[in-house]
């Protein structure tokens, strides 16, 4: 049995935050924001938007596409690092305001690559049969664990959600071809939020340390992820036997220009087969790959008997990639 993308969706937050917006709340300028990410703009959730809210739009955008109704799903997957809430976990909340009461709900965390976790655990229970319509949807409300006053990190980061339903397919020519999905715990501190879990539980003394916001040590994750990705890709396309020639498209997790080119070059891929859009969203990490999967097939960039490639690095350290034949 075969897996099929048949619909896709996404939503992005109203409100724009740019660079020069950025240059009046921390010492940054716009050409150095755009030089060293790409990035010209964000979008920044309202102050009474939650995830499960921005989930709930892109997973209506999804059922519109594919002429379902809520209770058609019969799954549902969010993957998100910036849930609702410790618990429940948000594709529950989710579930309730969809009204979707016949699909089992839960969440993946896995950071920038929760979004192809996301699709290579629907993929593996359709394959099974006990499951017949799924929906994965990426959602981040990032902005709400910024450090506003952090100029490393307060630049990179947007909110957004996206979101595709998966179903069963018998067509071996329009079906994804494989998930790839791999961890290495070692490097987790290089990118991370330390407080409000377990270990640190929220307190007095974590607020005053700002220990509730996304830490980051950029330039090691920078190198770690190129050399990943690069080796990521070629080893997806090698195990199914495609040719970097052959591929139509790549959609790369939008977390920086810089890394974006770096594994086009590899692949040898001039820039119109390779989707970017991070100069709109900025990082929107689990939603990011979902977002720009959807904004790629309502602008007509992919086509029917298309090769793509999903890739994603996130913090973990985890990676990902999907290919596709559309």
């Amino acid at each position: 049995m075969k897996v099929k993308i048949t619909a896709t969706g996404s939503y992005s937050p109203e409100k724009i935050l740019t660079n020069a917006e950025l240059e009046k709340i921390v010492d940054t300028t716009d050409e150095w924001i755009t030089d060293r990410t790409g990035i010209k703009e964000r979008r920044i959730a309202a102050e009474n938007q939650c995830a499960s809210d921005l989930a709930h739009q892109a997973a209506l955008s999804a059922l519109n596409s594919a002429c379902m109704k809520p209770d058609d799903l019969d799954m549902i997957i969010v993957a998100t690092v910036t849930g609702d809430m410790q618990l429940p976990s948000t594709a529950c909340v989710l579930q309730s305001k969809l009204g979707a009461f016949n699909a089992v709900a839960f969440d993946v965390n896995a950071a920038c690559s929760g979004f192809i976790f996301g699709l290579s655990t629907a993929c593996s229970y359709i394959k099974t049969g006990a499951y017949k319509k799924v929906m994965v949807i990426g959602v981040e409300c990032l902005s709400k664990f910024t450090d506003w006053e952090d100029r490393t990190t307060c630049v990179l980061f947007g909110d957004g959600a996206g979101a595709v339903i998966l179903e069963p397919s018998d067509d071996e020519s329009s079906c994804i071809l494989s998930t790839d999905i791999h961890s290495d715990g070692r490097f987790a501190e290089l990118l991370y939020v330390p407080g409000g879990g377990s270990m640190m539980p929220a307190s007095p003394e974590t607020l005053k340390d700002r220990a509730h916001y996304v830490k980051m040590k950029g330039n090691e994750v920078f190198k770690i992820a190129v050399k990943t990705l690069e080796n990521l890709v070629i080893d997806t396309l090698k195990k199914n036997n495609v040719d970097p020639s052959e591929l139509s498209l790549l959609i790369p997790h939008q977390a920086n220009m810089r890394i974006i080119q770096a594994t086009a070059t590899r692949l040898n891929l001039t820039p119109d087969r390779v989707f970017v859009n991070i100069e709109k969203y900025g990082n929107t990490s689990a939603a990011s790959v979902a977002i720009a999967l959807d904004e790629a097939v309502k602008t007509g960039r992919i086509k029917k008997g298309d090769y793509v490639l999903l890739e994603a690095f996130g913090a973990g350290f985890t990676w990902a990639a999907a290919l596709i034949k559309w």
